[in-house]
């Protein structure tokens, strides 16, 4: 990925920025784009640690204006867009749909759904002019099996994954490939909100887990980065599931403990 420039939304912290860094380890110029200027800031500094190359900028991406500037400022400064994760999100309030509030479930489409239309839209006339490029959108495995109390959280993925897969459709025929991660239960900070918010559903998510633990940001990342390699060439409108196993099957409830002798990579 040596001369190229991949953005990732949600950069601050967790899976955005794992992946941020994982471009960057292949050589690419990273635009780290997020709310949290602060955390979008500490992502490059690690990138500049490692010997890699970034920007930090903060971005709302569920404002259509700050995208426009966003893609295009990147078109200013670079002249391409190679690589792009529209990764930001957020989990709602967890609840169950008869009691949501609509404030609670219009935040959680404009932030998971809708951010991912209008950086779509962006980034795809820009690589579009280029001929070529590649786009993954987090999703979920919330969105393609349902997840009690995050009702909103569960349709917005599910909008990522149905608007995947019409991009993919149209965009192919010119080069462009655009895909979807769907991770499970991974340790982020938001994940370790949506804990908090409800221990009884994560202790459930985690038990339930075939490999017997949540995925790391790192592992997700590498799926993410991988859809945009020149590997996953013939790779389109795929919706790449990174679950342990769960969406196979939930682990027995008497199954031995699982040794994990090493941290994930």
């Amino acid at each position: 990925m040596a001369g190229r420039v991949a953005l990732v939304t949600g950069a601050a912290s967790g899976i955005g920025r794992a992946s941020a860094l994982a471009f960057a380890r292949r050589g690419a110029t990273v635009i780290a784009a997020d709310l949290n200027r602060d955390g979008a800031h500490e992502t490059v500094a690690r990138i500049a640690e490692a010997g890699g190359t970034g920007e930090a900028l903060r971005v709302d991406v569920a404002d259509e204006d700050q995208v426009r500037g966003l893609v295009t400022g990147i078109a200013e400064r670079h002249d391409r867009l190679d690589f792009a994760l529209n990764n930001a999100g957020i989990s709602g309030t967890a609840g169950p749909v008869a009691g949501m509030h609509k404030a609670d479930w219009d935040t959680t489409i404009a932030v998971n759904l809708t951010s991912v239309f209008l950086c779509l839209r962006q980034e795809l006339e820009l690589m579009s002019r280029q001929g070529f490029g590649a786009v993954v959108n987090t999703a979920s495995v919330a969105g393609i099996t349902g997840n009690a109390t995050l009702g909103a959280y569960a349709a917005s993925k599910a909008g990522v994954v149905g608007l995947t897969k019409v991009a993919a459709i149209e965009q192919a025929p010119y080069g462009i490939r655009v895909n979807a991660v769907a991770p499970v239960f991974t340790v982020t900070g938001m994940t370790e909100k949506s804990m908090a918010d409800n221990p009884e559903w994560a202790r459930a998510a985690l038990a339930a887990e075939p490999v017997g633990r949540a995925a790391s940001p790192e592992e997700i990342a590498e799926a993410a980065v991988w859809l945009c390699s020149d590997a996953a060439s013939y790779v389109v409108g795929h919706v790449l599931v990174v679950d342990g196993g769960i969406t196979v099957g939930r682990r027995p409830p008497d199954a031995p403990p699982v040794r994990v002798d090493r941290e994930p990579a």
